[in-house]
């Protein structure tokens, strides 16, 4: 694990030495922070919509549930050490207290991608994804946490996705 975690920090690299990419990732970094980004998604596409609006609460309701699931519970299990204690000195981004693997970052946005795919479906899943994959890849690249972290966290906001999405459409339905 640790070669594949150093290969994607050597082929990430370059991405940190270019103005644009380091304000991309670091803002994406920062508005996956407590899962904003998600948030503001789910309540931007509720307006004019009460259908949507219970979507959007359903949402952060989840979102709330899988980051105590994977913060204060599956991190707790591996307490991995992180690349660095507060992030690569190019980014102004949050010094986490938590364990680096899974991301938390990598998990509730593929968590995020999965159910908004299933209120909107495929055409708009590019886009939820195109986000997410961002989101993810930000926190390698801020060098916040390992790459295994990063595919630790898809794979974990994918099985609870998988889990998520019939409670939330039986509720909603």
């Amino acid at each position: 694990m640790t070669a594949f975690d150093r290969a994607g920090d050597r082929i990430l690299e370059p991405l940190r030495n270019h103005n644009a990419l380091i304000a991309l990732f670091g803002f994406a970094s920062t508005v996956g922070d407590f899962s904003v980004v998600w948030h503001i998604v789910g309540f931007i596409r509720a307006i004019g919509s009460a259908q949507r609006l219970h979507q959007a609460f359903a949402l952060s309701f989840a979102l709330g549930v899988e980051s105590i699931i994977v913060n204060q519970g599956i991190k707790r299990l591996f307490r991995r050490q992180r690349p660095t204690t507060s992030g690569d000195e190019r980014f102004d981004v949050r010094t986490p207290s938590t364990s680096s693997f899974p991301s938390g970052h990598a998990s509730s946005a593929t968590f995020a991608a999965i159910i908004l795919t299933s209120f909107t479906g495929w055409p708009m899943a590019l886009l939820w994804c195109g986000i997410a994959l961002v989101v993810a890849l930000s926190r390698v690249v801020v060098r916040i946490h390992h790459l295994s972290d990063i595919v630790g966290g898809i794979v974990t906001g994918a099985f609870l996705g998988s889990i998520a999405v019939p409670i939330i459409n039986s509720i909603l339905s």
